[in-house]
């Protein structure tokens, strides 16, 4: 794995389990849970200057990574409520990289990072309420073109988390803050 590989994908990239049990589920919710606290640690004590720099060439800064997070998982979060209610239903995508550009990845973090805790609040209900079966269902993602199972969603979202968070513990690392 070469240096811009390793700054993209600093845990690794997803790879789903061949099966998936209860014990890994609690653990990737466990995962989720941790999340928001994380972040808030990762970010805390960085001055404007730090949070406007990438966490590599090419990638966004560490301000538009905190405010990412909470808009991914809020979309989670519906996807998970869609598919528990519908029956398969297809998802609305939306251009990451554009919504990063929007005035509001200029706040302060502070914003983001609350409803980060609170989607994650508020999603974690769900997850840990849900029967093993509901695990299973399904949603379809029209830009990609493929099903997704909600086993599936939660994995890539307790990696997804952790793979951003690595994201500025690596350039706080590397920059010695």
């Amino acid at each position: 794995m070469d240096e811009l590989e390793r700054q993209k994908y600093p845990i690794g990239r997803f790879a789903m389990p061949s099966s998936v049990d209860a014990a890994l589920r609690r653990t990737w919710i466990d995962g989720i849970a941790a999340q928001p606290t994380a972040f808030r640690n990762a970010v805390a004590g960085l001055s404007d200057a730090q949070l406007d720099t990438p966490y590599r060439d090419g990638g966004w800064t560490l301000r538009q990574v905190a405010h990412h997070l909470p808009d991914s998982h809020l979309h989670a979060y519906c996807r998970t409520k869609y598919a528990l209610t519908e029956d398969h239903p297809t998802v609305k995508p939306y251009d990451e990289a554009a919504w990063s550009k929007l005035p509001d990845a200029l706040l302060p973090v502070a914003p983001s990072l609350a409803i980060f805790e609170h989607v994650t609040t508020r999603w974690l209900v769900v997850l840990r309420a849900m029967r093993e079966a509901e695990f299973a269902r399904t949603w379809f993602h029209p830009e990609q073109g493929k099903t997704f199972t909600l086993d599936r969603l939660l994995g890539l979202y307790d990696w997804h988390g952790r793979h951003h968070l690595a994201h500025i513990t690596a350039l706080r690392q590397r920059r010695g803050w």
